[in-house]
């Protein structure tokens, strides 16, 4: 007996009839090809995002699309000739791939649309695109963002380092866990270090920062935000302790997401939306 498929490209139509014939719920992963330190591979946020929609897609039933590698990242590219390897998404283009991916599941059939984002730079220009599919076509148009920057979440029972270690913010506790979990020979953990981030040098003492985000604090507030490249702030890619990561730790923390995500896609599953569906054909796909 073969296996069950839920990555529709895996798929010949029938599958997605079977599918649609439960339920018109379609996940959309997408992430990001950038440097992640000196340990982990440049798709560490699409190979996460991979585990964690494919475990959810088992527990509740759901189909998704092959995920995006690509996203917005022009803060990781670094310098000419730096050999870094990231690959960025331009905004425009970014959403346009988005819209495409969106516009055709919605053509045939699926009615309600989970975008999953495994790159949390991606959020910032994502916005437009889900309101536009939505207003468009009439579509439910959902976003989750199964990561740990500045927030644990379901995950706090896993993660050793705590908030102030930044595990999720980048190659850090989380991060190395979980990719150790997908896949331990992409894992390079003899390269691993423990990094803060910290103010650009460029600004004035009294700003500080321990974090991604493009907000800087000062007098412990966080009213200014800047135009920061990643280097910036965190020269060697890493902000937080991968020593203290483990496969073990990456397996619970892929397994809470996915379970969290399946419940939500089972409450969605029954709510009647076909009927709000304004334009179903893709039209202007050429």
């Amino acid at each position: 007996m073969s296996k069950k498929l839920y990555n529709i490209s895996e798929m010949a139509y029938p599958d997605i009839l079977e599918f649609l014939e439960e339920s018109d719920v379609i996940m959309i992963p997408f992430g990001s090809c950038e440097m992640h330190g000196r340990h982990l591979p440049l798709g560490t946020d699409t190979y996460q995002c991979v585990a964690i929609t494919r475990r959810a897609a088992e527990l509740a039933n759901v189909p998704y699309t092959d995920a995006l590698m690509y996203g917005y990242s022009p803060h990781h590219i670094r310098e000419p000739e730096s050999g870094m390897g990231t690959i960025t998404l331009r905004a425009e283009t970014l959403n346009a791939v988005l819209y495409d991916i969106a516009r055709s599941v919605i053509h045939h059939g699926f009615n309600k649309l989970i975008f999953v984002c495994g790159h949390a730079s991606n959020m910032k220009v994502t916005d437009p695109l889900i309101r536009r599919v939505r207003y468009e076509t009439g579509a439910m148009v959902g976003m989750v963002r199964p990561w740990a920057e500045r927030y644990l979440g379901v995950i706090e029972p896993f993660m050793d380092g705590g908030p102030e270690d930044t595990p999720g913010w980048h190659a850090g506790e989380l991060e190395t866990s979980q990719m150790l979990a997908y896949d331990e020979g992409l894992v390079r953990m003899d390269r691993a270090e423990k990094c803060q981030a910290h103010a650009p040098e460029w600004l004035p003492e009294g700003f500080k920062k321990n974090d991604g985000l493009p907000t800087v604090a000062l007098d412990g507030f966080e009213y200014f935000s800047f135009a920061m490249e990643h280097q910036e702030f965190a020269p060697k890619g890493i902000m937080g302790d991968p020593l203290v990561a483990t496969k073990e730790k990456g397996e619970k923390c892929v397994e809470a997401y996915a379970r969290h995500m399946a419940k939500a896609l089972e409450l969605l599953k029954p709510i009647p939306w076909k009927d709000k569906i304004i334009q179903r054909e893709f039209v202007n796909r050429v």
